[in-house]
């Protein structure tokens, strides 16, 4: 399972990996049977047991969840049609030195703003943001395909300080069941939390999805790898804002609105 690492001490989190699942409440993914992998995951770490995403459909929960605010954005609309000049995450990752990438599984090419086999651009944030896009060749270091995190594990200066991670539309569970899903996540976390910038950093990977079902929004949120905490749940009232801020508030970074601001950080689910 590539959870028997040394766990460095605690401390300020040198990497933090983030993997954005699909439209899967927390009661469909925790009841076991299709999600085992998962569900261990949540037993050996730190599950967020009432984590809320902020609203529907898809494209909102991702903006909100690296911009601190939907922007003004209520549909999964093209960022032809809805790039935003807004400050994101990525923005103050930049500014504190830091570095940042965003891997898009079945993205063709690199920095790519439409629809392609099962890459959905709506689960890429980051091509809304006029900040990312404007300098193309910057956008092109940055928002790459998925195949290049194989690479950037190898070391752990490879892997940026900040990792965002899409599946692709089945993978993702949201075109196919939660047990594709967890297949993919037993595929792919092991190779992330084995990987130099976990075994030998204090670094973070949160999983989570960025809607629930049609009657509940919860959704299942974990934490793993030697910054989390250990075999720990938490029933504190948690949003996608949360996330955010708890990234600043490790980083030392400025909130980007007065939702992340508020938000509480998840400090319990540190170790």
């Amino acid at each position: 399972m590539g959870t028997g690492s040394a766990r460095p001490a605690g401390g300020q989190l040198d990497h933090v990996v983030i993997i954005v699942l699909e439209n899967k409440s927390a009661s469909e993914v925790l009841a076991g049977a299709q999600s085992p992998y998962f569900s261990r995951l949540a037993q050996d770490y730190a599950l967020a047991a009432n984590y809320q995403a902020i609203m529907r459909p898809s494209l909102p929960n991702y903006i909100a969840m690296t911009a601190g605010t939907n922007a003004g954005i209520t549909s999964n609309c093209k960022p032809k049609d809805c790039s935003r000049d807004v400050r994101s995450i990525a923005d103050s990752i930049q500014d504190s030195g830091r570095t940042w990438k965003m891997y898009a599984e079945g993205m063709r090419e690199p920095c790519l703003a439409e629809n392609s086999g099962k890459y959905a651009v709506k689960h890429n944030p980051f091509m809304y943001y006029r900040s990312v896009t404007a300098d193309k060749a910057s956008c092109a270091g940055r928002v790459v395909p998925y195949t290049m995190l194989d690479q950037d594990l190898m070391s752990a200066a490879g892997l940026p300080d900040y990792a965002f991670i899409s599946p692709d539309m089945c993978n993702g569970t949201h075109d196919c069941p939660i047990r594709t899903g967890d297949d993919w996540l037993a595929r792919e976390v092991p190779k992330i939390l084995g990987s130099p910038s976990f075994t030998t950093r204090n670094s973070l990977l949160v999983v989570t999805w960025d809607e629930g079902g049609k009657n509940d929004n919860r959704v299942a949120t974990v934490f793993a790898g030697p910054a989390a905490r250990n075999g720990y749940t938490s029933q504190t009232a948690y949003t996608h804002y949360s996330l955010l801020r708890t990234i600043e508030d490790a980083w030392g970074l400025p909130p980007l609105t007065e939702n992340d601001r508020n938000a509480p950080v998840m400090r319990d689910l540190l170790n």
